[in-house]
């Protein structure tokens, strides 16, 4: 098999707050609002939305009722830490960090060298409304 990821569905808070942010950050990331979707499953209380691309689906979620209230952590066992797309050339970060501005003060840090990572390691990082953090990298791994 290879190790392609299908699709990743998180779930917010708000949903209607989460979308106005994600159709702002999808476009950047290459995905066609175009081929968005929304769907329903009443017995789970789910409402998704799907922002469709050829080589990846990321879903948005309401969050069940009873969970509405709990506070959104990266570090919560089960949580995603953080979700990084990959960039083609540090230009695109920098673009992707002077579009994302335009709509979010919830940067983490600019782009930039993160030598820990490795040596050509060059990634911006965000949070969306929830505080799910978020990452656009380029690595040249040609050095």
């Amino acid at each position: 098999m290879n190790p392609i990821i299908d699709h990743l569905q998180i779930t917010v808070k708000n949903l209607t707050k989460a979308e106005l942010f994600y159709d702002q950050l999808m476009p950047i990331l290459g995905f066609d609002l175009g081929a968005k979707s929304k769907g329903k499953v009443e017995a789970h209380e789910l409402d998704v939305i799907e922002y469709g691309h050829p080589n990846f689906i990321f879903a948005v979620s309401s969050p069940r009722h009873i969970f509405r209230d709990e506070a959104v952590h990266r570090r919560k066992p089960g949580a995603i830490h953080h979700i990084a797309f990959r960039a083609s050339s540090e230009k695109e970060v920098d673009e992707a960090y002077r579009k994302i501005k335009t709509f979010t003060n919830n940067i983490v840090a600019p782009p930039q060298f993160y030598p820990q990572h490795g040596t050509h390691y060059y990634a911006l990082f965000f949070k969306d409304e929830d505080g799910i953090k978020l990452e656009i990298v380029y690595e040249n791994r040609l050095g």
